[in-house]
């Protein structure tokens, strides 16, 4: 894979990358740059998920060593699961079998848990230099990548350790590349911020569309870069959770949030752009010669004037994004059913 391809696979389905300059830079620099997720352990994944595990395949194939962090002690602080370290373990472990059951590499995936990193007397020198460098008013915005509002009345004062136990992950990993949703942009910027102050080497930030909650109300704040209802773990009637049956996919679809025409905080007409497109390349609709015989979509601008125009039907929508998901999902299905150890319990 030439320079150009192994940028597009970088960039390719994201909404922000910090920057697109600066990704060639590290390409230029290393032939195997080094990249990280992290993702809190709390719970099942979901199909909104799907987009992280894209990315990161995407991530492999461009030639990058990929590290899944699970950031235990984060989501000990974010009081997920109970703040049971034991429970959010479990959920660790589930969460790696997970990924690789949706096809992201294993056998060249790196999994780091952040409890090898919090033992360490540098890295808490790490995180005091970053919250020096920070305001209290800085923090206090970054913390909305907790989903959790700045001005929360009730806030321990552990979560004004995240921010920079974020920011500090980052650079004592060490790593090229922070990938992440888009909700997690704040915490990108302030690592990118303190590198600058010190010297350090200046991680590059891409971040990825979040998929909504399909009860609805997935509106984008455009100050935070968060949604005001994602699709969650924590809410199962919000979401599909892996692994899921078809009668699961079809169930929860049927009942979703889904008005004619519209797409901003659509969660179904977000699952064909951010889901079916980027894992499928493309969108089939099976619909009786009655309603106008079957439709077939090679590009997300064919499949929005579509939609927006009202040639497509919402009920129409849902069952051809449940059949894309069954297939889409298909291999993470037979995964759990041959390793059923590996199914999510305990949390």
């Amino acid at each position: 894979m030439d320079r150009e391809a192994r940028i597009d696979r970088v960039v390719r389905n994201t909404v922000e990358v910090l920057t697109l300059e600066e990704v060639g830079a590290m390409f230029d620099r290393s032939d195997r740059p080094r990249a990280y997720f992290g993702v809190e352990p709390s719970g099942r994944l979901t199909v909104g998920h799907l987009v992280c595990a894209r990315k990161m395949i995407d991530l492999q194939e461009a030639g990058c060593d990929v590290t899944l962090f699970l950031a235990d002690w984060h989501a000990w602080i974010n009081d997920k699961l109970g703040g049971s370290l034991e429970r959010i373990e479990a959920a660790g472990r589930y969460m790696t079998s997970a990924f690789a059951a949706l096809g992201v590499d294993a056998s060249t995936l790196t999994v780091r848990w952040a409890r090898e990193l919090t033992g360490s007397q540098a890295y808490w020198a790490r995180v005091v230099r970053i919250a020096k460098a920070t305001s209290l008013a800085r923090t206090k915005r970054a913390m909305t990548i907790l989903g959790r509002s700045e001005e929360e009345a009730q806030l321990d004062t552990a979560k004004l350790f995240y921010p920079s136990m974020q920011a500090a992950d980052i650079f004592e990993l060490p790593v090229d590349l922070a990938y992440a949703g888009i909700d997690q942009r704040r915490a990108h910027v302030l690592a990118r911020e303190v590198a600058h102050r010190y010297d350090w080497p200046v991680p590059v930030a891409v971040h990825t569309p979040l998929v909504s909650s399909l009860k609805g109300g997935g509106r984008m704040d455009p100050e935070t870069m968060t949604l005001e209802r994602k699709m969650s773990k924590s809410d199962p009637t919000s979401a599909i959770t892996l692994p899921a049956t078809a009668e699961e996919i079809s169930g929860r679809l049927a009942g979703a949030f889904c008005p004619s025409k519209e797409v901003e905080g659509n969660p179904v007409v977000e699952l064909v752009r951010y889901v079916l497109f980027p894992w499928e390349g493309r969108l089939d609709v099976e619909r009786a010669p009655k309603h106008g015989g079957p439709l077939a979509f090679a590009s997300e601008a064919e499949f929005l004037e579509a939609w927006t125009s009202g040639r497509l039907h919402p009920a129409d929508l849902k069952t051809a994004v449940a059949r894309g998901l069954e297939r889409v999902l298909a291999p993470s299905s037979r995964f759990f059913e041959a390793h059923p150890e590996a199914r999510p319990t305990g949390f």
